[in-house]
């Protein structure tokens, strides 16, 4: 099973309205419901499933909402090897990935959720955050991880088969690309069953079929792979 590298950056376009929910609809209606409000949520949530259950996809789409409404935001994941400070003007502190958070990194979050949700300004800030595994397996120090354990908690599950092919048939749709049955059957037989890899995959198609100027079909995807192994 070949590995797409996934390189998405928070402007890449994961939004709440392209999250196809399926089995994971409350956890979908909370984020919606606290990152439209002004007023932020007075206890933390921690999202926690394995990987292609949306769990980044959630957070990048809760930090660009949140841009939109022009909410300062705290951004951590396991990329940025040097936090910086608590920023007062932070309304939402979003902590991405937390079980593969170094020890430095820990430090960070574990200070972002006090000043977070014990403010001296009397402004409550929400606490979003996302795991592999639910908050009581965590490996990490232990005052942070009681505190993610805290508030709400929602176990997010990967998509079926007929669900995938379903956020799949959305974005090619959104691109304005036809894409078979066929093709989509190659896709899901022969690469990652991770959605985002899926999405990844079917962008450098599309880019790949406008650079050559071909239908999306099997031997290009093909092409397509031996030209960019």
């Amino acid at each position: 099973m070949k590995q797409i590298a996934l390189d998405i950056g928070l402007a890449s376009g994961p939004s709440l309205r392209n999250f196809l929910a399926g089995p994971n609809l409350a956890a979908l209606e909370h984020l919606v419901l606290w990152s439209g409000y002004e007023k932020r949520s007075p206890v933390p949530t921690y999202l926690w499933g394995e990987s292609g259950s949306g769990k980044s996809h959630l957070l990048r789409a809760v930090f660009a909402q949140l841009q939109e409404q022009g909410s300062p935001v705290g951004w951590l994941d396991a990329t940025l090897s040097e936090p910086p400070a608590f920023q007062e003007n932070w309304r939402v502190v979003l902590l991405d990935d937390v079980h593969l958070y170094t020890a430095v990194q820990q430090q960070a979050a574990f200070n972002w959720f006090v000043n977070a949700t014990s403010p001296q300004d009397g402004q409550q800030r929400w606490v979003l955050a996302s795991g592999k595994v639910p908050p009581s397996d965590l490996q990490l120090r232990e005052d942070l991880r009681t505190r993610l354990g805290w508030g709400h908690i929602f176990h997010l599950q990967v998509l079926s088969e007929s669900e995938r092919r379903a956020v799949l048939r959305q974005n090619a749709d959104e691109r304005g690309i036809f894409l078979s049955d066929e093709v989509m059957d190659f896709m899901l037989n022969r690469f990652s069953r991770d959605l985002g890899s899926l999405v990844q995959l079917l962008d450098q198609l599309d880019g790949y079929a406008l650079q050559t100027q071909r239908a999306i079909t099997i031997p290009l995807l093909k092409s397509m792979l031996e030209d960019n192994p």
